[in-house]
């Protein structure tokens, strides 16, 4: 398999493969597509693997910021990632991953995320199980009585409000010092401010956007709010329609604030689509996130990265006032030990005792990494 860039011209080539791999794309869907590849397209982002001439193997990677502990860390997310249906099981899916994973070296992004069809691919790059994509699905009256409080500017916007949509939601990420929250920065949010059929609204400090899934539902594909106020006025915006609309299926977070701020916890239906982390630049992915302030922990770590071999070595982790650190330093006896897979699960707040036990984390100072990358980690959109 001969691996080359895809480009605006050659992009054709592998829709008949994603087809075979996901689902039918209509004419209509795929030129959408195309002209949301572009931004990918320009830079050499999208690989194809062709045999005779043929693509039999494709992978996207998209620029994005991804926010932890209220930082923007550079990001490569992974999509469309695919394989012929007739050239699956000969490691050809583990060539592309790995040039995918060196593409993320060549980019400067310091972490990448992706949506796993399969997990043991992934898994064997150094890729592993982070946090997860939420749905939850509760009747629309649920929301009746939520507004009512403090007036809140609310308005109707569209791709040309870019700029000031991308500002609310980097504050609402900064300040809630959310963990794993996908900033596709402005190209990408003006895309999705022009999806057909969905619907827009600022406020000063919050976002929503929701459609309609069928007649009686309405999905809330993201609601970020700053302040009670402006949860209450953009829920109740939402529950507006139910007097349509019998049930509402919104992302949450397991913390989300809708959840004590309903008057009355109904039963919630919970759908969750996992996403996995990897580090690629260990020491700039640790200087890029923030940590709990009340925090101080000095750790010395022992990781062994096959495919990364600059992330290999002795280090120490130095955590104080909200700030990280990565350094080299001698070998220590008693230092933790973590390989690419244990180090990304830890990065993104699974809980120590977690790691120890499926044996991703052994050794080291007990309770100290816990505390330091403490926090639960939601993506909040879907790549």
């Amino acid at each position: 398999m001969e691996l080359s860039p895809l480009t605006s011209e050659t992009y054709d080539d592998v829709r008949d493969l994603l087809t075979r791999s996901f689902e039918p794309i209509s004419d209509e869907r795929w030129a959408r597509k195309t002209r949301h590849a572009r931004y990918r397209l320009a830079a050499g982002r999208d690989l194809a693997g062709r045999e005779n001439g043929r693509a039999v193997a494709t992978s996207a990677l998209w620029d994005m910021d991804q926010w932890w502990g209220g930082r923007p860390v550079s990001m490569g997310g992974v999509a469309a990632v695919a394989v012929a249906p007739e050239a699956r099981g000969r490691g050809l899916g583990k060539r592309l991953m790995a040039a995918v994973l060196e593409q993320c070296v060549d980019l400067g992004h310091a972490v990448s995320a992706l949506f796993p069809a399969t997990t043991p691919l992934y898994r064997a790059l150094g890729w592993e199980h982070a946090g997860s994509d939420d749905w939850a699905e509760f009747p629309a009256e649920a929301l009746r009585g939520l507004g009512g409080g403090a007036a809140v500017d609310v308005r109707p916007i569209g791709p040309e409000d870019v700029e000031e949509a991308l500002a609310v939601l980097r504050a609402v990420y900064r300040d809630n010092r959310l963990l794993g929250a996908v900033d596709r920065k402005a190209d990408g949010l003006r895309f999705y401010l022009d999806v057909p059929g969905e619907y827009h609204y600022l406020a000063p400090d919050g976002l929503l956007t929701y459609r309609w899934a069928g007649e009686e539902r309405l999905e809330v594909v993201r609601l970020l709010a700053g302040s009670e106020a402006t949860l209450r006025a953009l829920w109740a915006l939402v529950g507006s329609g139910s007097s349509t609309a019998r049930t509402v299926r919104a992302r949450l977070g397991a913390h989300d604030p809708l959840l004590w701020a309903l008057r009355e916890r109904h039963p919630v239906t919970v759908q969750r689509d996992p996403w996995m982390l990897r580090l690629v630049d260990a020491p700039a992915a640790v200087a890029a996130r923030g940590y709990p302030n009340g925090v101080t922990a000095e750790v010395p770590l022992r990781v062994e990265d096959p495919h990364l071999p600059a992330n290999t070595g002795s280090w120490t982790l130095s955590v104080a006032g909200g700030e990280g650190r990565l350094e080299r330093s001698p070998e220590r006896p008693g230092a933790a030990e973590v390989g690419p897979n244990g180090l990304a699960a830890l990065y993104a707040g699974v809980p120590e005792g977690t790691l120890r036990r499926a044996g991703l984390l052994r050794g080291g100072p007990l309770g100290a990494l816990g505390a330091a990358f403490a926090g639960q980690a939601i993506s909040l959109e879907h790549f």
